[in-house]
């Protein structure tokens, strides 16, 4: 065993759940694994396998509406990693994320090694500083990290997504199966499809004969609600949950759906972490290559040559949205394509993931 291990993703819910085979990694060979987490991630990290602790700190230099940076927060997290006695750390990010500010912090909080994926010249911050060719996807870039670490998949883990088990019954929510999960809302505008063509698409989902169950934070309420109003012509098709459920019951009404149609969103890496295909509808801002579901079978619908490609947008910068203009006779095709090729058609049975059982321990 390795003794105590810090590993940071400072992102979004979907950022962390991507992380978890290189948690679960890290937890094979670990006698304590400590996530560090931003408040848009945390919930992610409850449910990850192999979390011992979690420590919640917004980064100035992560977080799309990032707070300031101050010597109290610093001296703060410096003081509580300082306490936490840790003997390595990984910092896991984005292409586009330096992890060099984090790995300064971890410095003065006397972490004494420190691994992370650098580009940049990180001097004396990094004992590993670690490069990835090509454009894998983000789960496998993370894992590599750990892996020239020294920290590997135990025997049996198949390195995809995985949550803790087991997860809430949902049946009172969502009545009987089978039913497909419509999640219409993206963290990121300049991924979201209009709220007209969502509701296009559950129209044509009900009046292809399935019910349809439509998720979404609290704060997209609104967005379900309008939805739901404009696509349910057929009395009893579209059940509209959103705002209704914890990210453990979201996970379980996932996990009980035939498919998930999504954007390139976290419920969508919620869904293949527990075992549900999904229908990606993805706006190529960021490459489908690194970002669209791993691990389950999935079909990735949307203009993958816009010209938004490869921009990292976060509100969309060609007039209507053009790349998420799916004809929803697509999204119904595939929806029954990936149901019948995966034996999910008739009871809507879900396939586990790899799971875990253990609590986190101290929760900060």
């Amino acid at each position: 065993m390795t003794g105590r291990v810090l590993v940071a993703r400072l992102d979004n819910i979907g950022d962390v759940l991507l992380a978890g085979p290189a948690v679960r990694a890290v937890a094979a060979h670990a006698d304590h694994v400590v996530l560090l987490a931003g408040p848009r991630g945390r919930a992610g990290a409850e449910l990850l396998p192999g979390v011992d602790e979690i420590v919640e700190w917004c980064a100035p230099w992560i977080d799309p509406e990032p707070p300031a940076l101050t010597e109290a927060s610093v001296d703060a997290l410096v003081k509580q990693i300082r306490d936490l006695r840790l003997d390595a750390a990984f910092v896991l990010t984005s292409f586009h994320q330096s992890p060099l500010p984090l790995a300064l912090v971890l410095r003065l909080a006397g972490v004494p090694w420190i691994g992370a994926i650098s580009d940049d010249y990180p001097g004396s911050l990094l004992d590993l500083r670690h490069r990835v060719d090509g454009d894998p996807p983000e789960s496998e870039r993370a894992l590599s990290l750990v892996t020239a670490g020294g920290f590997t998949l135990p025997e049996g883990d198949d390195g995809t997504l995985a949550v803790r088990r087991p997860l809430p019954d949902t049946r009172a929510l969502t009545g009987p199966d089978p039913f497909v999960v419509v999640h219409p809302a993206a963290s990121v505008p300049a991924r979201q499809p209009t709220w007209e063509r969502t509701a296009a698409v559950v129209s044509a989902l009900a009046e292809a004969g399935h019910r349809v169950i439509l998720t979404g934070a609290p704060s997209e309420r609104h967005l379900t609600a309008r939805v739901a109003l404009a696509a349910d012509s057929r009395a009893g098709r579209v059940v509209d949950l959103g705002g209704a459920t914890s990210l453990a019951e979201l996970a379980a009404v996932l996990a009980a759906a035939r498919v998930v149609v999504a954007p390139n969103t976290g419920p969508a890496h919620l869904a293949a972490a527990v075992g549900t295909p999904v229908v990606s509808l993805f706006a190529p801002v960021v490459p489908s290559a690194r970002w669209a579901p791993y691990g389950v079978p999935s079909v990735v619908l949307g203009d993958r040559d816009a010209p938004c490609k490869g921009t990292g947008a976060r509100r969309c910068p060609v007039p209507n949205h053009p790349c998420l203009a799916i004809d929803p006779a697509d999204v119904v095709e595939a929806v029954e394509a990936l149901a019948r090729t995966t034996g999910r058609g008739n009871d809507g049975a879900a396939t586990a993931s790899r799971v875990g059982t253990k609590p986190p321990g101290g929760v900060s």
